[in-house]
């Protein structure tokens, strides 16, 4: 089995986005294998269609320049490379992540641009499975959570690389004792 960890950043403003349509301008991924050794490291800018400039508040959030967008590729060509590097062609694959708006921004960003959707089926919400391993009433933000386990965060909070890599701590250190079942949507 491969684990996906992935995260996501996208276009944002402070209210409505122009148009009404958020854009993935990162995908950042943690490739586990099942025995929780880490096998491979995906970090790619997209560069937004709809709303090509970003926002001061997108900037400020995520610290992702206009200049790396720009130099981004288009998403479909993006998300092929995402999907051959995490081998997502057979069932031996899971997608995960914090929360399911990752897996809801794919989806989305793949009908926007016309795409296969279906291998985004094969997804975990670990926010959602985290809080029902440790029988929590809420599960805490990233963050907090992955300085909970005993971990120190490393990187940029709110960079779609960092946050994999700091969820990939936590998956690991539960590795044997996660519930993952899908469709979770």
């Amino acid at each position: 089995m491969r684990y996906i960890i992935f995260d996501l950043e996208a276009t944002c403003w402070r209210g409505r986005p122009p148009k009404g349509i958020t854009e993935i301008i990162e995908i950042g991924a943690i490739k586990v294998d099942r025995y929780g050794d880490v096998t491979g490291r995906f970090s790619k800018f997209v560069r937004p269609m709809v709303n090509p400039h970003l926002s001061g508040f997108c900037k400020h959030l995520t610290s992702i320049t206009q200049e790396n967008v720009d130099n981004g590729q288009k998403f479909n060509r993006v998300l092929e490379e995402f999907k051959d590097w995490g081998e997502m062609y057979d069932d031996e694959y899971i997608l995960l992540s914090w929360g399911v708006d990752d897996s809801k921004l794919l989806a989305n960003d793949c009908r926007l641009h016309h795409m296969n959707v279906d291998f985004v089926k094969r997804y975990v919400d670990l926010k959602k499975a985290y809080r029902n391993m440790k029988k929590l009433k809420f599960a805490s933000g990233l963050k907090s959570t992955v300085k909970k386990e005993g971990f120190d965060f490393t990187g940029l909070h709110h960079r779609a690389i960092s946050d994999a890599e700091n969820l990939a701590k936590v998956f690991v250190k539960y590795l044997e004792d996660w519930d993952l079942f899908y469709p979770q949507r």
